[in-house]
C-alpha cells in the first residue's frame, strides 16, 4: 500500500472524526521519516518484538509525557498565554483549561491536569459547597467533551479537603471514561472515611487508582511527581522523554535456561535497551527544539526532571517459561510460591540493571523502571507482572503473590482486581481490600467490578457500551478503538469477578 492509499484510506474512513482523521494523518507523516540512528541488533530485536518502542514515532519531537508545575503557572500567570495570575476559582479553572491546549504528550493531548485539589484550594475561599460543586462538575464534563481520551489524568489527596471529596463525588455521578483519576493515600494524613468515599466510588465506577504516597514521595525529591496517564509516577515539573519496553516472554524463549537468563540473556536484550533509549532521547533533547518552549522558558517545566521508562512486560510468561510451564497450573506464576519467588528474582535483577546504568538525559542520570500495562495489539502475553487473565486467584491470594514487586518499578504498575458485583452491597470489603493491600506495599489498588460499565483496559478507562457502539460507527473518545482491539487481542473481557468479604481483608493488616 502507498502512502497515497494509506492517507486516501484515513480521511474516508466513516468511522473517525475530523480530529481523529488529523491525528492519523499526523502519525503516518512522521512514520515516514528516518528512524534514528540504531545498531541492526536493535533493529533486529525490535523486528522480532523483543524490544517495542511504542509507536512514540520515528522523530521524537515531544516527550512522551510532561508534567508541568501548574501551581507556579496559576501563581505567576503566564506571558506566552498572556494571562495575569489567578485570583479566584473562575479563573484558575479557566487558566487550566487554557493551558492544557498547550502541554503536548504522546497522544497530542496533556496526560497531566494535575492534583486539582492542592491547586485549587487556594482559590476557593468562601464559596458554599453547592457553588463549588456546580463548577466543578461543569469543568468535569467540559474535561470529558474537550480532552476526549482516556489517558488524560487528574490526581487528588492525600489530604481531606471540598474540593477532594467534591470530585470524588462528581466523579460517582458522571461516570465519565475521561479524566481518569488517582487518589493519593497517606495512613498519617488521609481520614479513613475520606478513603472510604473513594473505595466506593470504586464500586460505584471503578475508578479511582488508589495510590499508596509514602511509596511514592519516597522514590522522588521534594519538588514532587505525579500520576499520569494510566497509572505512570513520574517527577513533577518533569516527564517521561521516551518508553521503550522489553518482552520477557520472548527473552526467556532465548535462554537456554534459567542461569542464562539471568547472565546473558536478560544482561543483553537490556543493553540492547539502552541503546534505544539513548537514541531516542538524543533526538528529542538535541534536535527537536522541544526544550525551548514557553514551558521551560516560564519555569514550568526543567529538562533535568525528564526521564526514560525502562517498561517489561510478559513476567507471568517469562517465569513459566523459564520453569517448563506450557499453561495454568497450581505450579504457574501467581499460584507458585517457587514460581512466585523467580519472579521477584527477575524483578531484582532488572531494579538493579535500572539503578546501576547511567543515562544521557535522565532523573537523577538514570532511567525508571516501570511495569507497562500492554497494549491493544499484543496478544499471548500478559501485561508487566500481572498474573495472566482468566487464571487470578481469588484476591487476598492475588495481591498476596504480587506485592513484592511493587517496591522495584518506581515509575509505576498496577495490577487489576476484578470484584464481583456483590461487593457493592458490602463496600467495606474493598475498603478493607485496599487498605490491607496497601499495607502490604502495593503502589497502587486499582479494582474493577463486574457490572460497572466503565472498565480498565491497562490503566485507562473504556465503556463496554462505547464498545459495542465503536462497532457501528466510531466513537468520539480517540481512545475506545484502542479499547476495542484490546477487547479482541488480549482477553481483558477474560478477567475473572472474584468475590472478596470483609471477613477475608483484614489479613493483610500489619
Amino acid at each position: 500500500m502507498t502512502c497515497q492509499d494509506t492517507f486516501s484510506r484515513i480521511v474516508t474512513d466513516a468511522s473517525l472524526t475530523p480530529k481523529q482523521k488529523s491525528n492519523y494523518l499526523a502519525l503516518e507523516a512522521e512514520a515516514s521519516l528516518p528512524y534514528p540512528n540504531v545498531s541492526s541488533a536493535v533493529s533486529q530485536a525490535m523486528d522480532s518484538g523483543i524490544i517495542c518502542d511504542m509507536f512514540e514515532g520515528h522523530a521524537p519531537f515531544k516527550p512522551r509525557y510532561v508534567l508541568p508545575d501548574y501551581a507556579k503557572y496559576l501563581t505567576q500567570g503566564s506571558k506566552y498565554l498572556e494571562l495575569e495570575p489567578a485570583r479566584n476559582l473562575d479563573e484558575a479553572i479557566n487558566a487550566l483549561t487554557i493551558i492544557y491546549h498547550h502541554v503536548p504528550s504522546v497522544t497530542n493531548i496533556p496526560v497531566y491536569l494535575g492534583r486539582l485539589d492542592e491547586l485549587l484550594m487556594p482559590y476557593v475561599a468562601k464559596l458554599d459547597d453547592e457553588t463549588i460543586y456546580n463548577k466543578l462538575r461543569l469543568f468535569w464534563i467540559m474535561l470529558d467533551r474537550t480532552l476526549p481520551d482516556a489517558f488524560i489524568h487528574v490526581n487528588i489527596g492525600p489530604s481531606d479537603n471540598i474540593i477532594c471529596r467534591t470530585i470524588l463525588r462528581v466523579d460517582a455521578e458522571l461516570k465519565q471514561v475521561a479524566p481518569n483519576l488517582t487518589f493519593m493515600y497517606d495512613p498519617d494524613t488521609t481520614p479513613d472515611k475520606l478513603l472510604q468515599q473513594a473505595t466506593d466510588n470504586i464500586c460505584e465506577c471503578s475508578k479511582p487508582h488508589i495510590a499508596n504516597y509514602p511509596i511514592h514521595a519516597q522514590t522522588f525529591d521534594d519538588s514532587g511527581f505525579g500520576i499520569v496517564s494510566c497509572y505512570n509516577s513520574l517527577p513533577l515539573a518533569g516527564g517521561a522523554n521516551t518508553l521503550v519496553r522489553l518482552n520477557l516472554k520472548q527473552v526467556a524463549l532465548l535462554a537456554i535456561d534459567t542461569q542464562d537468563f539471568f547472565t546473558n540473556t536478560l544482561p543483553y536484550y537490556c543493553q540492547l535497551m539502552y541503546e534505544l533509549i539513548e537514541a531516542r532521547s538524543r533526538y528529542l533533547h538535541e534536535e527537536s527544539h522541544f526544550f525551548t518552549s514557553f514551558l521551560i522558558e516560564e519555569g514550568l517545566i526543567q529538562e533535568t526532571r525528564f526521564a526514560p521508562m525502562f517498561g517489561i512486560y510478559g513476567m507471568a510468561e517469562a517465569v513459566n517459561c523459564l520453569l517448563g510451564e506450557t499453561k495454568a497450573s497450581s505450579k504457574s506464576y501467581g499460584h507458585c510460591e517457587t514460581a512466585n519467588e523467580l519472579g521477584y528474582r527477575i524483578s531484582a535483577a532488572l531494579d538493579k540493571i535500572v539503578k546501576s546504568t547511567p543515562v544521557t538525559y535522565g532523573y537523577r542520570d538514570r532511567a525508571l523502571l516501570h511495569a507497562q500495562g500492554g497494549i491493544s495489539l499484543d496478544k499471548d502475553v500478559t501485561p508487566g507482572v500481572r498474573i495472566p487473565y482468566g487464571t487470578e486467584p481469588d484476591p487476598v491470594t492475588h495481591i498476596q503473590a504480587l506485592a513484592e514487586h511493587h517496591q522495584y518499578y518506581s515509575s509505576g504498575i498496577s495490577e487489576i482486581l476484578t470484584i464481583d458485583e456483590t461487593v457493592k452491597s458490602n463496600p467495606q470489603a474493598m475498603y478493607q481490600l485496599c487498605k490491607g493491600a496497601l499495607s502490604l506495599g502495593l503502589r497502587e489498588f486499582t479494582a474493577n467490578v463486574a457490572s460497572n460499565d466503565l472498565v480498565r483496559v491497562t490503566g485507562y478507562m473504556i465503556k463496554l457500551s462505547d464498545i459495542a457502539a465503536f462497532k457501528q460507527g466510531g466513537s468520539r473518545t480517540n481512545t475506545t478503538g484502542l479499547g476495542a482491539e484490546a477487547v479482541a487481542n488480549t482477553g481483558i473481557l477474560d478477567r475473572k469477578p472474584r468475590v472478596t468479604s470483609h471477613e477475608q481483608a483484614p489479613c493483610y493488616e500489619s
